[in-house]
Formats: structure tokens, C-alpha cells, sequence
């Protein structure tokens, strides 16, 4: 029952974000009263907490998985980006912002999510990519992978990205590739191209 209360607040808090989300809402989503809810959680803050934490790990293993037989750095990055892209589309804008000012310590489970597990992939990344020659030599890994996970979160804030003016795949888009471009050396750049045409190919197939 606590399981199946979770996945059902998790799929409210992605689509309308937290805030907006009663108990209420999230006794009728799994068709359980509210006392029984609160059987299993203390308050919704609780919910929220161990919703976060069920989501993210379920996240970490998607990655995990995905990622961990790329054949170089290249397509790794890809695969890690393309997987964080897909998981991104399915959330509302204002979750995040609803963790950050309402929930601190479902904040805080993101928090360690982007800052150790999101960063240390990334960051692995940069160190392979260099010594497979596919990106500059000069790039400081651990600077750059701080760049990264703090780009993925702008994409969320409204306040640069505002829904009425950009469309949120491009703007996950454009940044990605002004990313990848800034990692590339010059043999990397003639294999990043020959992936693209790939990529566009296995497309129209």
C-alpha cells in the first residue's frame, strides 16, 4: 500500500507539480481514504520526501543501465543526456521550484541526486572522453561537470526560460549541443559529425 501510494503522488507531482497537490488529490488517485495515507506518512512533506527519493532512484538505475555499454565517451554522453532529456519532459517546470521553497529535505535528496550521482557521471565522462581523443585535453573536468548539472537545472527556471516564450525540448536542445561543441577536439569534432549523420539516418529508417 505505501508503494502504490507513492507511485500514484509521484505521478500527480509530475504532471501538476507539488504544490497544487493535496492529499486530497492523492487519496483519490489511488482510490484509498486519506486516514489510510496517513497510516503510512506523517504529513505530506513526509510524502513528498519519500517520493523523491523512490523517483530518483528509479532514475539512477535507468542511467546506470543505459549508459554503462556505450562503446566511447561520445555516445555515453548522448545516451546520459538523451536519457535526463526524456525524464525531464515527463516533469512539470514548477516541481523544482516547488521542492526548493516548500519541501527542504525532498531538496535535499535532489540535491545529493545532481551534485554525486548526476556530477560523478558526468564527470567520469569528461575524464574518458580526453583520454579516448575525443575531447580537448585542457578542459577541467570537474569544472565543467558543474557547468552541466547546473544548465540541466536552468532549463527549469521559468524566470530565464519563461513556457510562453521558448519551447522547453529546444532549449534542452541548444544548450546540450553548445555543450558538446565546447568539449570537442578536432578529432572529436570529425567523429561527432560522422555520429550526427548516423543518428539522422538510423532516424529516417
Amino acid at each position: 500500500m505505501k508503494q502504490k501510494i507513492i507511485e500514484g503522488a509521484e505521478q500527480l507531482f509530475m504532471r501538476y507539480g507539488v504544490r497544487s497537490v493535496s492529499m486530497d488529490d492523492v487519496a483519490r488517485e489511488v482510490s484509498v481514504s486519506k486516514k489510510t495515507i496517513y497510516q503510512h506518512f506523517n504529513h505530506k512533506d513526509d510524502l513528498v520526501t519519500e517520493t523523491a527519493r523512490n523517483y530518483l532512484t528509479g532514475e539512477m538505475k535507468e542511467i546506470s543501465e543505459v549508459t554503462e555499454n556505450a562503446a566511447d565517451a561520445l555516445e555515453e554522453l548522448f545516451l546520459l543526456s538523451k536519457c535526463i532529456r526524456q525524464n525531464i519532459s515527463r516533469v512539470n517546470p514548477s516541481l523544482l521550484y516547488d521542492l526548493q521553497k516548500y519541501h527542504p529535505d525532498a531538496w535535499e535528496v535532489f540535491r545529493d541526486y545532481k551534485y554525486n550521482f548526476i556530477m560523478g557521471k558526468v564527470m567520469s565522462n569528461l575524464v574518458r572522453g580526453k583520454k579516448e581523443n575525443l575531447y580537448r585535453t585542457d578542459i577541467n573536468e570537474k569544472i565543467l561537470s558543474v557547468m552541466r548539472v547546473e544548465q540541466v537545472q536552468l532549463i527549469f527556471d521559468e524566470r530565464a526560460f519563461p513556457k510562453g516564450d521558448f519551447d522547453f525540448v529546444e532549449v534542452q536542445v541548444q544548450i546540450f549541443d553548445h555543450f558538446i561543441h565546447g568539449l570537442l577536439s578536432d578529432n572529436g569534432r570529425k567523429y561527432y559529425q560522422s555520429y550526427q549523420k548516423k543518428h539522422i539516418e538510423n532516424q529516417l529508417k
